[in-house]
């Protein structure tokens, strides 16, 4: 890590570049942030946003869980539980019995409030608060090396399945018709997303980690004229957010999660603006 420090302290000759953490935060945010772009693609066009938000508010559940079964540290438990949550959901949701709406707010309601109801027995949850809004600054060079084989893992995926994905949110029938399995792939999406937004929760936090996730998709969708531009700015707007919000919480004193999702709107809102111009032109 030195190497790289040096290389950073040699590219951004700036005072909040001196300090290891924000070294740490600006390499976190680096990685985040191409990942949560990729990944909010697939999400937006799968029509999945509410779904990656119940998954982050399951977090809780899971670290409620490791608390109960008195394990040292509850990462383990939280992934373990999204998988399971995210499987579980993602089969009733395809049977269709009920809105898919309904069924994701009855789970993540659910899911939340027994968390809640956990970490809060004895007034003990105010040591796990600061998971709802993350803390990127805290961010370890280990944890570092562990969401860079995260992004690998995502980067394969999205090139692999993207478009058996992307098809399968258009039209299952038209998916099988190209022989694609959409149960698994959904799955396997499902997995993938549940795995990350679990290793992130701790820096992202729970209450905008779903922003996050759907702002710069949502933003790039506005300005693309294809799938490739819409990946690209995509991946662009989460990269260009997570570092000006950084800075920004820097020089401001504000928390850098919130600060990220400001940027990310206010691209966003650009971005309508710019749709509605040319739309009337």
């Amino acid at each position: 890590m030195d190497t790289i420090y040096d290389l950073i302290d040699k590219l951004l000759p700036f005072s909040w570049a001196g300090y290891t953490f924000m070294k740490n935060a600006l390499l976190g945010v680096l990685i985040i942030s191409p990942l949560f772009g990729m990944l909010g693609t697939m999400i937006v066009s799968n029509r999945m946003a509410f779904f990656s938000d119940a998954l982050g508010h399951s977090a809780l559940t899971g670290i409620a869980l490791g608390t109960v079964l008195g394990l040292a540290g509850t990462d383990a438990s939280m992934v373990i539980f999204a998988v399971i949550f995210a499987l579980l959901l993602n089969r009733i949701r395809r049977r269709k019995t009920l809105s898919t709406d309904t069924v994701i707010s009855v789970f993540a309601s659910l899911s939340m409030a027994i968390g809640l109801v956990i970490l809060s027995a004895g007034g003990k949850f105010s040591s796990y608060s600061s998971i709802l809004v993350g803390d990127i600054l805290s961010i370890s060079a280990g944890e570092i090396g562990l969401l860079l084989m995260v992004l690998i893992l995502t980067a394969v995926f999205w090139f692999a399945c993207f478009n058996k994905l992307h098809a399968t949110g258009i039209s299952d029938t038209l998916a099988r018709s190209k022989n694609i399995h959409c149960a698994l792939i959904e799955d396997l999406f499902c997995v993938l997303m549940a795995v990350i937004v679990m290793f992130s929760i701790r820096w992202v936090g729970i209450l905008i980690i779903n922003a996050l996730l759907i702002l710069p998709a949502a933003a790039s969708r506005n300005i693309s004229a294809n799938v490739r531009e819409y990946s690209l700015f995509s991946v662009i707007i989460s990269v260009f957010s997570g570092i000006t919000g950084l800075i920004l919480s820097y020089y401001l004193g504000t928390a850098t999660g919130p600060s990220i999702v400001i940027i990310a709107s206010a691209i966003f809102f650009m971005t309508l603006m710019l749709q509605a111009v040319r739309t009337k032109g």
